[in-house]
């Protein structure tokens, strides 16, 4: 593998290992709640603490708008939405329903938020190839 390829994957690991820290709890509305106080405090904050996306974009237009990197950013802009308006209905709004709840009080897998992880990497990989 390319040394380029391997820094790419190596700081977008690193970047993605932070985020999964910030985040990590329990069960959803753990996460949803640690995200709720920088979303609180200025919804550029909150942007801010996901340096991935930010990658994502930057990454995006270095590969010249590769399909791969494409998706990887669509993955991510798409993760950011949906956080903000959980974020939105459920502490702002407080509007949720019984299925939600049932939902966002399970227990997470510890392996879980470690996903992304394995699903972004080889969007990189193949992108620049």
């Amino acid at each position: 593998m390319e040394d380029y390829i391997l820094n790419y994957i190596l700081l977008f690991a690193l970047l993605e290992i932070y985020e999964v820290q910030w985040q990590k709890a329990h069960t959803m509305i753990g996460m949803l709640s640690r995200m709720y106080q920088y979303y609180q405090k200025s919804i550029f904050l909150f942007l801010v603490m996901h340096p991935t996306f930010y990658f994502a974009i930057m990454f995006t237009m270095l590969s010249e708008y590769n399909i791969y990197a494409i998706i990887l950013l669509l993955i991510k802009t798409v993760d950011i939405i949906t956080k903000m308006l959980l974020i939105k209905q459920i502490f702002i709004q407080k509007d949720i329903s019984d299925e939600l709840k049932v939902v966002l009080f399970m227990p997470l897998n510890d392996f879980m938020p470690y996903i992304g992880l394995l699903v972004y990497p080889p969007l990189i990989y193949m992108a620049l190839l």
